[in-house]
Protein backbone atom coordinates (compact mmCIF):
# COMPACT_ATOMS: atom_id res chain seq x y z
CA UNK A 1 0.00 0.00 0.00
CA UNK A 2 1.31 3.83 -0.35
CA UNK A 3 0.32 7.14 1.63
CA UNK A 4 1.52 10.77 1.56
CA UNK A 5 4.13 11.38 4.73
CA UNK A 6 5.39 14.68 5.78
CA UNK A 7 9.23 14.02 6.40
CA UNK A 8 10.92 17.25 7.04
CA UNK A 9 14.23 17.10 5.22
CA UNK A 10 16.23 19.56 6.30
CA UNK A 11 16.18 22.98 8.97
CA UNK A 12 13.02 24.88 7.96
CA UNK A 13 12.17 22.44 5.00
CA UNK A 14 9.34 19.49 5.00
CA UNK A 15 8.36 17.69 1.71
CA UNK A 16 5.64 15.43 1.01
CA UNK A 17 6.43 11.85 -0.08
CA UNK A 18 4.99 8.89 -1.02
CA UNK A 19 5.51 6.12 1.36
CA UNK A 20 4.98 2.21 1.24
CA UNK A 21 3.87 0.28 3.70
CA UNK A 22 2.98 -3.20 4.11
CA UNK A 23 -0.16 -4.14 6.68
CA UNK A 24 0.15 -7.48 8.89
CA UNK A 25 -2.33 -9.78 9.11
CA UNK A 26 -3.17 -8.75 12.54
CA UNK A 27 -2.42 -4.66 12.10
CA UNK A 28 -5.28 -1.98 12.06
CA UNK A 29 -5.20 -0.15 8.98
CA UNK A 30 -6.47 3.76 9.48
CA UNK A 31 -7.14 6.20 7.41
CA UNK A 32 -6.11 9.80 8.64
CA UNK A 33 -8.40 12.47 9.34
CA UNK A 34 -6.81 14.85 11.10
CA UNK A 35 -3.03 15.37 12.46
CA UNK A 36 -1.93 17.86 15.13
CA UNK A 37 1.07 19.58 15.14
CA UNK A 38 2.98 20.47 18.36
CA UNK A 39 4.30 24.03 18.35
CA UNK A 40 6.28 23.13 20.66
CA UNK A 41 8.26 19.71 20.10
CA UNK A 42 7.29 19.95 16.27
CA UNK A 43 8.92 23.08 15.62
CA UNK A 44 12.25 22.05 17.63
CA UNK A 45 12.56 18.98 15.04
CA UNK A 46 11.32 21.24 12.27
CA UNK A 47 14.20 24.22 12.81
CA UNK A 48 16.87 21.10 13.47
CA UNK A 49 16.91 22.20 17.26
CA UNK A 50 16.73 19.14 18.90
CA UNK A 51 20.10 18.43 20.91
CA UNK A 52 22.09 15.27 20.01
CA UNK A 53 21.76 14.57 23.91
CA UNK A 54 17.88 13.97 23.47
CA UNK A 55 18.07 12.09 19.63
CA UNK A 56 16.58 8.69 21.46
CA UNK A 57 14.28 10.41 23.88
CA UNK A 58 12.46 12.82 21.71
CA UNK A 59 11.87 9.72 19.26
CA UNK A 60 8.35 9.63 18.56
CA UNK A 61 6.42 6.61 17.99
CA UNK A 62 6.28 4.86 14.61
CA UNK A 63 9.31 7.71 13.67
CA UNK A 64 11.11 7.10 10.69
CA UNK A 65 14.24 8.17 10.09
CA UNK A 66 16.91 9.85 12.36
CA UNK A 67 17.73 13.02 14.02
CA UNK A 68 18.42 16.19 12.84
CA UNK A 69 16.89 14.75 9.45
CA UNK A 70 15.53 12.97 7.05
CA UNK A 71 12.91 12.37 10.02
CA UNK A 72 8.84 11.49 9.51
CA UNK A 73 7.93 12.86 12.56
CA UNK A 74 4.83 13.43 15.11
CA UNK A 75 2.39 11.97 17.48
CA UNK A 76 -1.55 12.71 16.89
CA UNK A 77 -3.24 11.41 14.64
CA UNK A 78 -6.99 10.82 14.34
CA UNK A 79 -8.48 8.54 12.20
CA UNK A 80 -11.21 5.93 10.74
CA UNK A 81 -10.31 2.15 10.82
CA UNK A 82 -10.63 0.18 7.44
CA UNK A 83 -10.12 -2.88 8.27
CA UNK A 84 -11.21 -5.49 10.28
CA UNK A 85 -14.53 -5.84 11.99
CA UNK A 86 -13.65 -2.75 13.71
CA UNK A 87 -14.24 -0.82 10.26
CA UNK A 88 -15.39 2.20 10.57
CA UNK A 89 -14.46 3.43 13.46
CA UNK A 90 -12.80 6.39 14.74
CA UNK A 91 -9.37 6.17 16.50
CA UNK A 92 -6.71 7.90 17.94
CA UNK A 93 -2.84 6.98 17.42
CA UNK A 94 0.47 8.43 17.98
CA UNK A 95 1.65 8.27 14.93
CA UNK A 96 3.48 10.77 12.46
CA UNK A 97 1.92 12.81 9.32
CA UNK A 98 0.82 9.94 7.17
CA UNK A 99 -2.36 10.11 5.01
CA UNK A 100 -3.04 6.33 6.29
CA UNK A 101 -0.89 3.77 8.24
CA UNK A 102 -0.66 0.60 9.94
CA UNK A 103 -0.51 0.07 13.09
CA UNK A 104 -0.89 -2.83 16.14
CA UNK A 105 -4.21 -2.92 17.55
CA UNK A 106 -3.14 -1.93 21.11
CA UNK A 107 -1.56 1.25 19.15
CA UNK A 108 -5.07 2.89 18.58
CA UNK A 109 -7.26 3.87 21.04
CA UNK A 110 -11.36 4.50 20.33
CA UNK A 111 -12.55 7.85 20.57
CA UNK A 112 -15.64 8.27 22.47
CA UNK A 113 -19.04 8.78 19.93
CA UNK A 114 -19.39 12.08 21.61
CA UNK A 115 -16.11 13.45 20.67
CA UNK A 116 -15.66 15.32 17.01
CA UNK A 117 -12.17 13.99 15.33
CA UNK A 118 -11.18 17.37 14.91
CA UNK A 119 -11.42 17.72 19.09
CA UNK A 120 -9.87 14.26 19.51
CA UNK A 121 -6.53 15.37 18.31
CA UNK A 122 -6.11 17.63 21.62
CA UNK A 123 -5.44 13.69 22.99
CA UNK A 124 -1.75 14.11 23.35
CA UNK A 125 -1.75 17.55 24.68
CA UNK A 126 -4.42 16.43 27.09
CA UNK A 127 -2.42 14.03 28.23
CA UNK A 128 -0.09 16.45 28.71
CA UNK A 129 -1.95 18.75 31.05
CA UNK A 130 -3.19 15.80 33.08
CA UNK A 131 0.11 15.06 34.08
CA UNK A 132 1.41 18.52 35.03
CA UNK A 133 -1.75 18.24 37.08
CA UNK A 134 -1.06 15.83 38.74
CA UNK A 135 1.96 16.12 39.34
CA UNK A 136 1.11 19.77 40.84
CA UNK A 137 -0.70 18.19 43.60
CA UNK A 138 -3.46 20.68 43.18
CA UNK A 139 -6.45 19.65 45.34
CA UNK A 140 -10.16 20.64 46.00
CA UNK A 141 -9.80 24.53 47.17
CA UNK A 142 -6.57 25.44 45.97
CA UNK A 143 -6.03 28.75 44.22
CA UNK A 144 -4.13 28.52 41.36
CA UNK A 145 -2.31 30.31 38.40
CA UNK A 146 -1.90 28.47 35.31
CA UNK A 147 1.19 30.82 33.10
CA UNK A 148 1.18 30.60 29.70
CA UNK A 149 -2.65 29.71 28.02
CA UNK A 150 -1.57 27.69 24.59
CA UNK A 151 -2.66 24.52 24.10
CA UNK A 152 -1.25 22.65 26.95
CA UNK A 153 -1.60 25.87 29.55
CA UNK A 154 -5.23 26.07 28.69
CA UNK A 155 -5.96 22.62 29.29
CA UNK A 156 -4.40 22.56 32.56
CA UNK A 157 -6.56 25.26 33.30
CA UNK A 158 -9.64 23.45 32.61
CA UNK A 159 -8.91 20.77 34.42
CA UNK A 160 -7.40 22.16 37.72
CA UNK A 161 -10.87 24.66 37.38
CA UNK A 162 -12.89 20.92 37.69
CA UNK A 163 -11.90 20.04 40.78
CA UNK A 164 -14.15 21.54 43.50
CA UNK A 165 -13.47 24.76 45.17
CA UNK A 166 -10.58 25.51 42.70
CA UNK A 167 -10.28 29.19 41.71
CA UNK A 168 -7.77 28.94 38.62
CA UNK A 169 -6.21 31.90 36.83
CA UNK A 170 -4.65 31.93 33.16
CA UNK A 171 -1.88 34.62 32.78
CA UNK A 172 -1.01 35.19 29.41
CA UNK A 173 0.94 38.32 27.29
CA UNK A 174 -2.31 38.21 24.85
CA UNK A 175 -5.45 39.46 26.16
CA UNK A 176 -7.59 38.05 23.44
CA UNK A 177 -7.16 34.67 25.59
CA UNK A 178 -9.25 36.12 28.25
CA UNK A 179 -12.49 34.57 26.63
CA UNK A 180 -10.71 31.30 25.99
CA UNK A 181 -9.82 31.72 29.89
CA UNK A 182 -13.67 32.60 30.82
CA UNK A 183 -14.79 30.03 28.39
CA UNK A 184 -13.12 27.46 30.27
CA UNK A 185 -14.00 28.43 33.73
CA UNK A 186 -11.19 30.39 34.38
CA UNK A 187 -9.86 34.00 35.75
CA UNK A 188 -7.61 35.82 33.43
CA UNK A 189 -5.01 37.54 33.84
CA UNK A 190 -2.01 39.61 31.79
CA UNK A 191 1.50 39.00 33.66
CA UNK A 192 1.60 42.66 35.38
CA UNK A 193 -2.01 42.06 37.12
CA UNK A 194 -1.86 38.04 38.47
CA UNK A 195 -1.99 38.10 41.81
CA UNK A 196 0.92 36.44 44.01
CA UNK A 197 -1.43 34.52 46.38
CA UNK A 198 -1.65 30.75 45.01
CA UNK A 199 -1.13 27.60 46.62
CA UNK A 200 -0.10 26.07 43.23
CA UNK A 201 1.73 27.78 39.84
Amino acid sequence: MRAKALWIVGALKAESRDVAFDPGPDEVLVETLYTGISRGTERLVFTGGVPESEHDTMRAPFQDGDFPYPVKYGYSAVGRIQNTDQAGALVFALYPHQSQFAVPPDAVVAVPRDVPAERAILAANMETALNVTWDSGVSAGDRVVVIGAGVVGALTGYLCARMPGTDVCLVDIDPSKEALANALGCGFALPDQAKGDADVV
